[in-house]
């Protein structure tokens, strides 16, 4: 086969034409639209979606048969009539009036080819595949698949600064969505939370600068104040900041001060939602926090602070129905487990500790609310971990993930 030469072309207010009225050409149509081309359609009746097109003036429709007029002042043309006489001739006037010419009908007669095309943000990946279309859109999947994911390197070499807050989940890198992946990967310096899914990291490029912002239960490598300023001023110096946290940012997270540090100082600023360890820890361990007969709201509380006066009112949450759910909870079991007690939860309450849930080393910790603080001593219970209080916790042995 010869070589061909790979082309992206600007159609933006430029002059295209597709002659046929039918779904083939009704896409073709569609796709120079998406390009910004003023799009002409030639033919005696339309389908549905170019009818469509046309009744709202999106595409200019001449309602007849094909004339060599047809491609005055066109840039680029697809003919796909059905009928092979007038793709002839549609080929023939487009060669004459040197006009690239792309036919539906018969590849190896055409001038020009339209490849599988796979669009990511501002990445554009076009696969030709020796004329199976097939294998080429397989191909571009599967492009499109790595793009998203962050398995294909992204990065952006020229100056553009800005801040993803990105969740990153509750563990399991396998956790993180799609967009916070991809984001990761196009990341200069990625400013990470201890509870960060941290085997993430190891997918870095060496270059990539990566510093460590966690808060532990004794002591913060940066104060909130000193991530605020870390961001805006990476940012400023035209760097792509990631801002990694375990979670949700907006969940406990503090990723709200962040944004609106960014706001403030004129820096833009992505927020990717990450997949909360409220639910998906319990969730792990086969606890659904909603349970239809047993639970049908939950309520999520920080433990920070649980036993301060500025802490949770545990009197409400010990009369609310349905789950609650307590975050970072490890060091707080005792205090939450009294506070509650005293509130009224009845002691009997099946009551959960689920320690570094999603990992592989997971553990389910199961008692009642008056056993939980003992049960979790004797257990030697770390962070992190997630305290579940509710009837739902029973489903966790029929659904056997403890």
């Amino acid at each position: 086969m010869t070589p061909r030469y790979p082309l992206l072309l600007d159609l933006a207010g430029r002059r295209a034409v597709v002659v046929g009225g039918g779904p083939v050409a009704a896409r073709r149509a569609r796709g120079l639209l998406d390009a910004g081309a003023d799009v002409l359609v030639v033919a005696p009746t339309l389908c549905e979606e170019l009818a469509e097109l046309a009744a709202v003036q999106a595409v200019t429709w001449r309602s007849r048969e094909y004339a060599r007029a047809d491609l005055d002042d066109a840039w680029v043309v697809h003919t796909a009539t059905g009928h092979p006489e007038v793709d002839d001739q549609v080929a023939a006037d487009a060669e004459h009036a040197r006009v690239w010419c792309v036919r539906a009908d018969d590849a190896s007669r055409s001038a020009a080819w339209t490849p599988a095309v796979a669009r990511v943000d501002d990445i554009t990946v076009a696969v030709s595949a020796g004329g199976d279309p097939r294998r080429a859109r397989a191909i571009t999947g599967a492009i499109a698949a790595s793009l998203q994911t962050g398995e294909l390197p992204t990065r952006r070499h020229r100056p553009g600064g800005h801040v993803a807050l990105v969740g990153g989940g509750p563990g399991d890198p396998g956790l993180i969505t799609t967009r916070g992946r991809r984001l990761l990967a196009e990341a200069d310096v990625v400013v990470v939370d201890r509870l960060a899914p941290r085997a993430l990291l190891d997918e870095l490029d060496p270059d990539v600068e990566v510093v460590e912002a966690g808060k532990g239960p004794h002591g913060h490598t940066l104060s909130q104040q000193e991530i605020n300023e870390l961001l805006v001023a990476r940012a400023r110096a035209g760097q792509r900041v990631v801002r990694l946290k375990g979670g949700d940012p907006f969940v406990f997270g503090r990723g709200a001060e962040e944004a609106i540090a960014c706001a403030a100082a004129g820096v833009p600023c992505t927020v990717v939602p990450g997949v909360t360890s409220a639910v998906a820890v319990p969730e792990a361990a086969g606890i659904p926090v909603t349970h239809r007969g047993l639970a049908r709201q939950f309520t999520v509380v920080s433990a920070h602070g649980a036993g301060d006066s500025a802490g949770p009112d545990w009197s409400a949450l010990a009369a609310q129905e349905g789950t609650l759910v307590v975050l970072m909870g490890a060091a707080h079991v005792e205090t939450v487990a009294t506070a509650l007690l005293r509130a009224g939860r009845p002691p009997d309450t099946p009551t959960a500790i689920i320690e570094r849930g999603t990992l592989p080393d997971q553990r389910t910790i199961t008692a009642t609310l008056a056993t939980i603080a003992d049960e979790a001593t004797h257990q030697g219970v770390r962070s992190p971990a997630v305290i579940v209080v509710g009837e739902v916790v029973s489903l966790a042995a029929r659904i056997g993930a403890v």
